[in-house]
């Protein structure tokens, strides 16, 4: 099994202030994520940083500039920046909803996003999100927009995932649920669900965890 699953897109780092989230990362790592954009309607914004081929760190944080939309990821509230989710890429989405029906996962989706880059660019995907992610612990699904370039292309650069894993106080069971969903991750057992990442930095090793 590898330490990080092939199909990872990316990890999301929640933080009540992204300047906060920024400047916690690169303190870390060494390597200061770029400003992304924002989200219209979810209320949202976030920075990036890349961690390999296909893979990036997104730090999201409440936007100022939408204060009457509601909290949909309790951003507001966080104390510390911390894991909240993750995403991965399964291929054609529309195929990835045939599984997920075929295994009885109850799903919503697929839902089109997009976000306006700071060049001016609109970014495309298509997501589906487990209607039971188990907070937090089930990735969503992503497909980027035929066009789009993949966040982790244009990221900064400079750090790399090197491990991550899913752990609750049944492995077993967790285990068998990412059978079913066909995700290759290392599940480990723990008193409390909990999501773990490791980046490798100009700084040494920066440990994240929900």
């Amino acid at each position: 099994m590898q330490t990080v699953p092939a199909t990872l897109d990316h990890i999301l780092l929640g933080a009540s202030d992204l300047d906060a989230g920024i400047g916690l990362v690169f303190q870390r790592t060494g390597v200061r994520p770029a400003f992304g954009g924002v989200h219209p309607g979810r209320g949202t914004r976030n920075a990036l940083l890349g961690l390999g081929p296909l893979h990036y760190l997104e730090i999201i944080a409440p936007d100022p500039q939408q204060p009457s939309v509601p909290d949909f990821l309790g951003l507001r509230s966080l104390a510390a920046p911390r894991l909240i989710t993750w995403a991965v890429h399964p291929g054609d989405i529309h195929e990835q909803a045939r599984r997920l029906t075929a295994a009885a996962l109850a799903f919503d989706g697929p839902d089109a996003g997009s976000r306006n880059r700071p060049d001016g660019r609109v970014l495309h995907w298509s997501t589906l999100r487990l209607k039971d992610d188990r907070l937090g612990l089930l990735p969503f699904f992503i497909e980027w927009g035929a066009g789009s370039v993949h966040p982790s292309a244009d990221a900064p650069q400079g750090c790399r995932l090197v491990h991550f894993e899913v752990a609750g106080p049944d492995p077993a069971e967790l285990a068998a649920t990412f059978r079913r969903l066909d995700i290759d991750v290392q599940v480990a057992k723990a008193d409390r669900p909990q999501l773990r990442a490791t980046i490798a930095g100009p700084r040494g090793e920066f440990h994240l965890t929900s």
